[in-house]
């Protein structure tokens, strides 16, 4: 079942039994403006803290966020059908996160001295990052815990009030979030939760907060950035991908195997992230391909993962399986049957055209789609030629960084499955249909912070350029000492 609408509330349901597992308010675009209003106020206070009292306030929240891991692993569980391990993983790297933006908050966003260069060495510069007050979170259900604190944590570490607008399909692990956040923070509403369906999402992007931050499709990722146009809210956007895995001769093609059937197929293929095409090197396609389809036949749909959260992916997944196979793919596991009215069975897809829907539109089901390829120059070629660019995974002995820089994504894991998701120091996002901007690392840490830039006079400068007491003779001295030292290229 889907979340539906009773009244002015709304329910959702457990996609794995169709039970409705909580009711939950229709947030108005005056209560959104409202919540925004009294983040405001909360942001002064929150940024008041300085670095170290928001690292101690989220230390306590990080805290209560591990000791009961169970508990809101259970209500990811409830709202999404994902097993209690997947719960856990997502929790572990959300976890993960938190500390990491709160321990290098001071470092990335403090005070650093610059060269003020030769001509104005009289003055001291540095740069530093301010809040930018409230930012509005609008997240995702897949990862109703992980993906959105990529953005909370960094925005709150950066001194930010927070406005949360969950999925409607997981609003419940919204409301354990913000209500565990208000008892570490018991002060002020610095994380303030939203509810409702898009026209709340849409009521957020135009409440005045000062950045959106947004996880969700390409098609609804433009609507936010043309809604938050109007007040020229800056946005950033992590719309998914389609994307690639390259596997290259020299590959270990067990662990590419394992890489790709856990890229595919974990979350029922329902990450962003995810593998969705492969390429293989054609002296070890037959090989690769017999180790990937043994792997997958081993995948209970079911038990290692859960059903399609959102309902209507169904009939996309169905839609991409039936235009592979109608194209001429065949299918080696799974195929035309594999899509039922809640589990989609892991499909393994061969011989597909590069035309098709399930090579060139995000998928978001546990399928994937493999290629051979004469070298790897084809292999980056085709994996190049998408509108997505989210993330990529390269398998090489010998080539991996040559071949990692040469892939057009935002991130690219070298013989592992999407490690670059768990390294809290590295930056995430994606470019073209993708999105842009960054969360996570110093970038997510600067994305949610306005640069400052400060110079202060140490002592009168000897030879006064911005004043009109400028004489002809100090020009004369300027236009000499610069040709002297820049002249010679």
């Amino acid at each position: 079942m889907t979340t539906v609408l009773t009244g002015e509330t709304f329910e959702s349901f457990n996609p794995a039994t169709g039970e409705a597992v909580g009711t939950y308010p229709v947030h108005t675009a005056e209560q959104v403006e409202a919540a925004v209003a009294k983040a405001r106020e909360a942001a002064a206070w929150w940024d008041s803290l300085g670095f170290a009292g928001r690292a101690e306030r989220l230390a306590a929240w990080r805290s209560a966020l591990a000791k009961r891991m169970p508990e809101l692993g259970r209500i990811i569980t409830e709202e999404t059908g994902k097993p209690a391990g997947d719960a856990q993983l997502e929790l572990v790297l959300a976890i993960e996160h938190l500390a990491w933006a709160a321990k290098h908050a001071r470092k990335v966003l403090g005070p650093q001295r610059r060269s003020p260069g030769l001509l104005l060495s009289n003055q001291a510069a540095s740069v530093e990052y301010q809040p930018l007050g409230v930012v509005g979170v609008i997240g995702p259900w897949n990862y109703p815990v992980y993906t959105p604190l990529g953005s909370v944590s960094y925005a709150l570490a950066a001194g930010n009030a927070v406005v949360f607008k969950p999925s409607e399909f997981t609003p419940g692990v919204g409301k354990w979030l913000v209500e565990s956040f208000a008892e570490a923070v018991p002060e002020h509403p610095v994380l303030q939760l939203v509810t409702g369906l898009g026209d709340t999402g849409a009521a957020l992007t135009k409440a005045g907060v000062d950045k959106i931050a947004f996880t969700g499709s390409a098609a609804t990722g433009k609507k936010v950035m043309a809604s938050a146009a109007e007040t020229l809210t800056p946005v950033v956007i992590e719309a998914g991908g389609k994307d690639p895995l390259l596997v290259d001769a020299d590959a270990d093609l067990d662990a590419a195997a394992d890489a790709t059937a856990w890229g595919a197929f974990s979350n029922a293929g329902q990450t962003c992230a995810g593998v969705e095409r492969v390429y293989v090197h054609e002296r070890v396609y037959d090989e690769f391909v017999a180790k990937v389809v043994a792997k997958a036949e081993d995948v209970d749909a079911g038990e290692q993962y859960g059903p399609m959260t959102m309902p209507a992916q169904l009939d996309i997944v169905r839609r991409h399986i039936e235009d592979a196979l109608a194209a001429g793919g065949r299918a080696l596991v799974g195929g035309a049957g594999a899509v039922g009215d809640r589990y989609v069975k892991p499909t393994v897809l061969v011989d597909v055209p590069e035309d098709c829907s399930a090579v060139r539109e995000e998928t978001f089901g546990p399928t994937v789609t493999i290629a051979r390829v004469a070298d790897m120059d084809e292999a980056i070629d085709k994996a190049n030629d998408s509108a997505y660019g989210l993330g990529s995974t390269v398998f090489s002995k010998a080539r991996g960084m040559e071949l990692a820089r040469r892939l057009r994504t935002g991130q690219t894991a070298i013989n592992a499955p999407l490690s670059f998701a768990g390294i809290a120091s590295l930056p995430f996002g994606g470019r073209g249909e993708s999105g842009f901007g960054r969360i996570h690392g110093p970038e997510g840490l600067r994305e949610f912070a306005r640069p400052k830039a400060i110079a202060r006079q140490r002592f009168t400068a000897p030879i006064a350029l911005t004043s009109f007491a400028r004489s002809k003779k100090t020009e004369a001295i300027v236009g000499r000492l610069i040709a002297k030292l820049h002249g010679k290229g």
